[in-house]
């Protein structure tokens, strides 16, 4: 890809990441006027600055406990440990994140903390169903995530989002509270204002989902930039869409990857895939093609309860 449409890309994203982020802070700051007026307004900028400037770590540690994820040891997995050096070094983080294994069938991967201090799990799944070239490129995904800031921007969206339900349902509450003085006349309701109060939850809900996709999109162009390997994600991504197929996707079209297009957290697998192919000559290869080797019996693998159900499918 020529350096001029690889900058127009980065723009593109960073500018779209804005444009969404400001949105949001529209929508929460709308709700909050409609209910409180001015004040509302400034409730909802203040609490959205402090969310950003605030990075608990019990999210992260929590968000492993819930997967059972574990760290690898240097000793469990050399060859991907180093891997993971080289993708941090070369992404310009100050330490590579934690690897964490997470005993699970489902083939996935995901990245917790922030650029000082981050963990990337991998899933038994993930690491079974993979080469080592596909791993690289998957991590390099998530490390891409990390360098760029991407897990700060998405808790911030994710605090806006709830907060303006949090408007949204005290604002409902209040008019209930309300209703017998509506229905004597006693006091007016502005429907309009009504109805934007209603809804602002879920345009914020959609602006959040709009701006994870784009956040996929620069951690895919930040991957290859990381690898110089656009085929080796291409590769990953097809067979994470081909291996996480269920049955469920045949009698229920849609299940799990919601149409239309703008209600998904992730963009179109076939969309990310056409991305990474028109890549080309993304820069030299910095990573292995070889297979990952077996996993050691018993070192990694736990034993895991049954499965529980949840509405969304099964969770490990």
């Amino acid at each position: 890809m020529a350096p001029l449409t690889w900058r127009r890309h980065a723009w593109t994203n960073r500018l779209q990441t804005v444009l969404l982020l400001f949105a949001l802070l529209g929508i929460s700051g709308l709700a909050g006027a409609l209910l409180f007026g001015v004040q509302g307004m400034w409730i909802a900028l203040l609490a959205s600055l402090l969310a950003l400037l605030i990075e608990p770590a019990a999210g992260a540690r929590l968000t492993l406990a819930l997967y059972r994820a574990r760290p690898i040891a240097e000793y469990q997995a050399p060859e991907l440990c180093a891997v993971a050096r080289q993708l941090a070094d070369i992404a310009g983080l100050p330490s590579p994140p934690v690897l964490h294994y997470a005993p699970t069938p489902l083939v996935n991967a995901f990245a917790v903390g922030q650029r000082k201090r981050s963990a990337v799990a991998l899933t038994d799944g993930l690491l079974r169903a993979l080469s080592m070239r596909e791993i690289a490129g998957v991590l390099a995904h998530e490390i891409a995530h990390i360098a760029h800031g991407d897990l700060r921007v998405m808790n911030l969206a994710d605090y806006i989002s709830r907060l303006t339900s949090l408007f949204a349902f005290v604002g409902q509450v209040l008019l209930l509270l309300s209703l017998p003085l509506i229905l004597t006349g006693s006091a007016e309701i502005d429907l309009f204002a009504l109805l934007l109060l209603v809804v602002s939850p879920h345009l914020a809900l959609l602006a959040q989902l709009g701006l994870s996709r784009v956040r996929e999109f620069d951690a895919d162009l930040e991957a290859v930039r990381i690898t110089g390997d656009p085929a080796g994600l291409a590769s990953a991504l097809a067979k994470i869409e081909r291996v996480s197929r269920s049955w469920r996707t045949w009698l229920l079209p849609g299940w799990g990857n919601p149409e239309p297009s703008w209600l998904r957290t992730h963009p179109a697998t076939e969309e990310r895939i056409s991305r990474l192919l028109s890549l080309a000559d993304a820069g030299p290869r910095h990573l292995p093609r070889q297979e990952i080797p077996p996993l050691a019996p018993g070192i990694w693998r736990t034993r895991r309860g049954a499965p529980r159900w949840y509405p969304g499918g099964y969770w490990y």
